[in-house]
């Protein structure tokens, strides 16, 4: 990977893509994730002489002994495609997942969270046959909420919102406000990231740890957050949101910006002030120091949750495909579709008989 991360990082650049595509991202990635020894990694390219015109990243991870092919730093990575250069023939992508076939070394493929206007959808259809795998639209999606509007800057944009919102807003600063004065602020580059990650890094244990669920991300002792954090400052993309009171910081926003986009990464807030909702404030500050800087779009990223939902103008449907290679493989993505095709069924029962129950 670092003999070729020049080449891909030029290709990244010419083809506009997201940061989760850069080969730092993956490096970073790769370095701090557990269970290693579980994992391999499965780097497609397509050279055109010296240059690189097409990378598509992807890893192996052995579930129930399943060896399951997905985006490489999938836990991380909200939106998963390809990279193409620009004039180059979407057709070579069809070799090149032949290739990554024909090689093997897994079982089923499960690739996610796809954008509308992804590339990867190119690679739909019958292999050649008797080879491989044919990759067919899965059942599973996920949200992401986005904030685009012709809003002239982020006072207009508040201003829009409703008087339940506005009052809410107000009302959570003033209570903060109790214990001394509140500054949202954007960190300066030069300032120390460190304890600002271990606060974060705290805070979601906690919050995981009440919602029962779990991220590697998080880890105690883990290095994952503070590397791809690096990436992002690296790569001039970074914007870290903080709501301070009286230097100590109450809620934290790890965004990236790219594309005329402002993209939230990882956001978190202090339980101990959870009645003055400071997530959603710190939320309604960064949207309008986007807006007022003349950024087009914030996206809430991955995640349905009811508070990114609450400020969204409109959402974007993620899809999946699924594809078995060997016949352990076949026989997954099978019994994947007969749940839930049983599990719709069962769903869809209990109202056709209220509608027999009517008639």
């Amino acid at each position: 990977m670092a003999e070729i991360a020049p080449a891909w990082a030029a290709l990244w650049q010419r083809a506009g893509g997201l940061v989760f595509q850069h080969p730092d991202w993956i490096s970073a990635w790769w370095r701090t994730t557990p269970h290693q020894d579980r994992r391999g990694l499965r780097i497609g390219l397509v050279w055109s002489d010296e240059r690189l015109v097409a990378v598509i990243a992807l890893a192996t991870f052995r579930r129930s002994g399943i060896r399951v092919l997905e985006w490489a730093a999938k836990d991380h990575c909200d939106y998963g495609d390809v990279l193409l250069a620009p004039d180059c023939d979407p057709q070579i992508l069809r070799q090149l997942w032949q290739r990554i076939l024909d090689d093997g070394g897994f079982d089923l493929v499960y690739l996610n969270r796809l954008l509308p206007d992804a590339r990867l959808p190119a690679l739909l259809g019958p292999a050649a046959p008797g080879r491989g795998t044919i990759l067919q639209p899965n059942h599973r999606s996920e949200v992401s909420y986005r904030v685009a509007g012709a809003w002239p800057g982020g006072a207009q944009w508040f201003e829009s919102q409703s008087k339940k919102a506005r009052q809410n807003y107000r009302r959570g600063r003033k209570f903060m406000e109790e214990g001394g004065a509140l500054r949202f602020r954007l960190m300066e580059a030069h300032e120390a990231r460190e304890p600002v990650l271990e606060r974060v890094a705290a805070l979601k244990r906690l919050w995981l740890a009440k919602h029962g669920r779990v991220s590697d991300l998080f880890d105690e002792g883990s290095t994952a957050l503070a590397a791809l954090v690096s990436v992002l400052a690296e790569l001039g993309l970074l914007r870290i949101f903080v709501l301070e009171r009286e230097n100590e910081i109450i809620a934290i926003s790890i965004n990236f910006e790219q594309h005329g986009t402002m993209m939230a990464f990882v956001t978190t807030y202090d339980p101990a002030f959870e009645r003055a909702s400071p997530g959603m404030v710190l939320m309604m500050d960064y949207i309008q120091w986007s807006l007022d800087r003349g950024l087009t779009t914030v996206d809430f990223l991955c995640g349905g949750e009811d508070f990114k939902r609450r400020f969204a103008t409109h959402s974007v449907t993620l899809s999946s495909v699924m594809g078995g290679r060997s016949l352990p493989g076949r026989l997954a993505a099978l019994a994947d579709r007969a749940r839930h095709a049983t599990k719709s069924w069962r769903s869809e029962k209990p109202s056709k008989q209220a509608e027999l129950a009517e008639e």
